[in-house]
């Protein structure tokens, strides 16, 4: 079977690194889907607007087929402890297919794109293709009494940003909160910890270099990229 993109969504993220790993936790970063040519008409969404979450089936666009592995080392544990790559959320799949709940924030009709869907809670690189998209029910989707297996074992904890207020004045008022979100979930690779070491998140067109010790996420500075 061959599926094509119904849509492509739009976020802060050009790269992996620094793309939260799951969309409940990237609560105020936000994203724009625009439909593809054929599905432009209002149509395809009439009757959205009354749900708050909607599910996104979307692809692993920048990992290779020949990067499918059986085991993988969950971030949520370090890194350090190889599980079945069915048993976690891993990029690293056969079909490389993602899913992810997101909030449906506003709906913007435009003349050249049709509708065009704002959602927050991404977890997703910017021009990611989606395949499919689903309303979220809270009578069939919620569990809330669902065992999570390693992910109730392990405990997540977001780090504490000191974010000097010139390098945040770089930053739009609007997406400084995502900014915020992103550096707090912490970007680095589970199995990177070095102290003195420099990392550089981009986000949307700025990059932003910081470091990480005992639990503190440190600016250092905020530069912009160059037009590419």
């Amino acid at each position: 079977m061959e599926i094509q993109p119904i849509a492509y969504i739009y976020t802060a993220f050009k790269e992996k690194f620094g793309t939260p790993r799951q969309s409940s936790l990237a609560t105020d970063l936000e994203g724009r889907i625009e439909f593809t040519p054929t599905y432009r008409q209002k149509d395809y969404i009439r009757g959205i607007e009354d749900f708050d979450y909607l599910w996104l089936i979307w692809g692993f666009s920048q990992v290779a087929a020949e990067q499918t592995k059986a085991t993988v080392r969950p971030p949520r544990l370090g890194g350090n402890q190889r599980l079945g790559v069915f048993a976690t959320r891993s990029p690293f799949r056969p079909n490389r297919l993602g899913l992810s709940s997101v909030r449906l924030d506003r709906i913007e009709w435009t003349q050249d794109k049709g509708p065009v869907l704002y959602v927050k809670g991404v977890d997703m690189v910017s021009e990611t293709p989606v395949y499919d998209i689903k309303p979220y029910s809270v009578e069939a989707d919620s569990h809330s009494q669902a065992a999570s297996g390693f992910v109730d074992q392990a405990n997540f904890e977001r780090l504490d940003v000191n974010f000097p207020p010139a390098e945040l004045a770089k930053i739009p008022e609007d997406k400084r909160p995502g900014a915020y979100q992103a550096l707090a979930l912490d970007p680095r690779p589970a199995y990177q910890q070095h102290k003195e070491k420099r990392y550089g998140m981009r986000y949307y067109e700025q990059n932003i270099i910081f470091t990480v010790a005992d639990g503190k996420l440190q600016v250092i500075e905020v530069q912009e990229l160059p037009e590419r």
